[in-house]
């Protein structure tokens, strides 16, 4: 099964979740400026909402997305306000015919003092626990 990670962290946040991903499942993470050139199985894909929605640029990548390479994406995000950008994600993803699996991993991050800290150590680890219950390999 090939698997590719991308994600946009203008904090780190991002970042510090998507290597987590990369530790369970082996693969390097890399940003949304590096584009899915080959065909994979599964994206992980890591945003964040940022005032109420994801960043331009997560939705530039996401359009730049070919449904004939990109067979099912697992969300992954944090908010400090919202539940998750899942329901934004996949609704631009399922515009471009590419199927998002229903599993998705959220949890809190923080804005300014609110939630400070998140995602925490805690969050990293039921990520890493949910990336490892997905049983991909």
């Amino acid at each position: 099964m090939s698997i590719a990670i991308r994600y946009f962290s203008k904090t780190g946040h991002m970042k510090r979740m998507a290597d987590v991903v990369s530790a369970v499942t082996g693969v390097e993470a890399k940003d949304i400026t590096y584009p899915i050139s080959e065909p994979v199985d599964t994206l992980f894909l890591g945003s964040a909402v940022y005032y109420a929605g994801i960043d331009e640029r997560m939705k530039e990548f996401i359009r730049s997305l070919d449904g004939s390479k990109v067979k099912n994406v697992i969300c992954f995000s944090s908010a400090a306000l919202l539940p998750s950008s899942y329901p934004q994600v996949r609704r631009l993803l399922e515009g471009h015919g590419i199927r998002v699996d229903e599993r998705e991993f959220h949890c809190r991050g923080s804005f300014s003092l609110l939630h400070r800290g998140h995602p925490n150590d805690e969050d990293l680890m039921n990520l890493k626990e949910f990336v490892e219950g997905l049983n991909l390999q």
